[in-house]
């Protein structure tokens, strides 16, 4: 495969944000995962200090929370203070002991480093609920919430920057689901509030591919959004837990663009696609297990299954190579893609698995260390030649095609070209031949992959068979050499 490359073929920058994150009081997410009081391995303040580590590594610059479906019938205020009253978490049907709230959420995001970004309840909420939160993380003293996130003792303002409107609320199953009507005028009210009491924060509001739907919400709140949230989970495990093998999870990259192109589509022939960016701030290869939750009797027929969610055999090369090619995705849609979360970062399907004596580093996690330390800012729009066709069958068995190598070029800070090239082969390499069209030209390459013996390989305690090495050579022009790329892998190449 042939990439011509340009460097004054710039195709945009890409926002760091597109590397987010995104966390819900779910099974072990929260409580045994990021937040675990009285682990050995926790700080005073009860954080996990190994997931606190491995998330600086990655620089994680933002997170969403509390939910999710979680936050569609729960209410911050009773997670704040001295006194903690626990609550019925109706998504979930367990117990929620509120003791990690919005002052714990935002305690985290400074211990990582990253900015936080709080989804509100627009399900069994109010639009006064909503505002009321942005008081109280933004407020200096003005009012009974800022005043009392003094009195809890952050007398600071928390200046939560970015705000969500809803999760999901367009499905039927979501907690306070409403129609497109609704939806609108909701968001309009709730917005109007909230920006009066900040009016330098930034708001998102659920959206998805449909028509109806976000033409009722754009011309109802669009003048004070920001940004327009949409969700995708392509191997959809809610009540069977039948995963898709590693054909059909490359079959589904075919389809990593197609809520993107609509709903930009749809902000350009509304002209409003140079004020609101799209924020995908729920995604992953992989939806989380979680039958019966709408009519379980027993905890085993609802709660003891989510255990399934946190078997690390599961999370293999697959993973890792759709991860890349998503990301590869959002690059290459930096024009119009501001934001991405991956769904869950700690424990289900994260990237990040806790156990009592430590932290085991799923594949998806050296992808985003690998993206995140190795990739260039600057989007170049290189052309790709003879891209080489993989035969695959789909999680239904059909046939598909689909190109066995994804590639994104970028420039770093310091004008090196940096290329992400993903193999989705199973078994067989493929060679890249880079054609420089600048005047001064790379002499060698240094090379960074992420492979495993075979599709299947994955990482867990006491086996670590997914981790990135190291490589390099130098280029020969002459001969024309090209650089071949392992089956099933996922390779960071920085020419120097």
């Amino acid at each position: 495969m042939k990439i011509r490359i340009d460097s004054s073929r710039v195709a945009g920058k890409r926002d760091p944000m597109i590397y987010g994150h995104f966390i819900e009081h779910f099974h072990r997410q929260i409580y045994g995962g990021i937040f675990d009081p009285g682990n050995p391995l926790s700080d005073e303040d009860g954080f996990r200090l190994d997931v606190i580590d491995a998330l600086k590594k990655i620089r994680m610059p933002v997170l969403r929370w509390p939910g999710g479906c979680f936050v569609s019938a729960w209410h911050w205020k009773d997670a704040v203070g001295p006194e903690r009253v626990p609550s019925f978490d109706k998504a979930w049907r367990v117990e929620e002991p509120n003791t990690f709230g919005t002052d714990e959420f935002i305690a985290f995001c400074r211990k990582t480093g990253c900015a936080p970004y709080i989804c509100t309840n627009a399900g069994s909420g109010s639009n006064e609920e909503m505002s009321d939160w942005v008081e109280y993380c933004n407020l200096k003293n003005e009012g009974q919430w800022a005043k009392l996130r003094i009195k809890n003792g952050n007398t600071a303002p928390h200046a939560v920057k970015y705000w969500s409107i809803g999760n999901e609320n367009y499905l039927g199953g979501e907690i306070g689901a409403k129609s497109a009507a609704e939806w609108g005028r909701l968001v309009c009210e709730s917005s109007k509030m909230m920006k009066r009491v900040d009016p330098s924060i930034e708001l998102s509001a659920a959206a998805l591919a449909d028509l109806d739907w976000n033409i009722n919400l754009l011309r109802s709140a669009g003048e004070r959004l920001s940004w327009i949230s949409i969700h995708q989970y392509w191997d959809g495990l809610w009540q069977n837990n039948t995963y898709a093998d590693y054909e059909a999870c490359m079959a589904f990259t075919n389809t990593l663009d197609s809520q993107v192109r609509k709903v930009r589509g749809l902000l350009e022939a509304m002209e409003l696609d140079k004020k609101i960016r799209i924020s995908f701030d729920e995604w992953n290869l992989r939806g989380w297990h979680h039958p019966n939750v709408d009519k379980g009797l027993t905890p085993e027929d609802y709660l003891t299954p989510r255990d399934l969610n946190d078997e690390n055999s599961r999370y293999t090369m697959a993973d890792a190579v759709f991860t890349a090619c998503f990301l590869n995705m959002a690059n290459r849609n930096c024009d119009s893609i501001g934001m991405t979360n991956f769904a869950p970062v700690v424990n289900t399907r994260g990237i990040i698995f806790t156990h009592e004596k430590g932290i085991v580093l799923r594949p998806t996690y050296h992808v985003f260390d690998m993206y995140v330390n190795g990739l260039g800012e600057t989007v170049l729009d290189a052309l790709s030649e003879d891209i080489p066709v993989l035969n695959v069958r789909d999680k239904e068995g059909n046939p598909a095609e689909t190109s066995a190598l994804d590639i994104v070029t970028t420039l770093d800070g310091e004008g090196r070209i940096v290329i992400a090239a993903v193999n989705k082969d199973p078994a067989r390499k493929h060679g890249i031949r880079p054609e420089f069209l600048d005047e001064k030209k790379p002499r060698s390459y240094s090379m960074r992959t992420l492979e495993g013996k075979s599709p299947d390989s994955c990482n867990d305690i006491g086996r670590t068979e997914a981790v990135p090495t190291s490589g390099g050579a130098d280029l020969d022009y002459k001969a024309g050499d090209e650089i071949f790329l392992p089956p099933h892998s996922v390779n960071i190449l920085q020419f120097n």
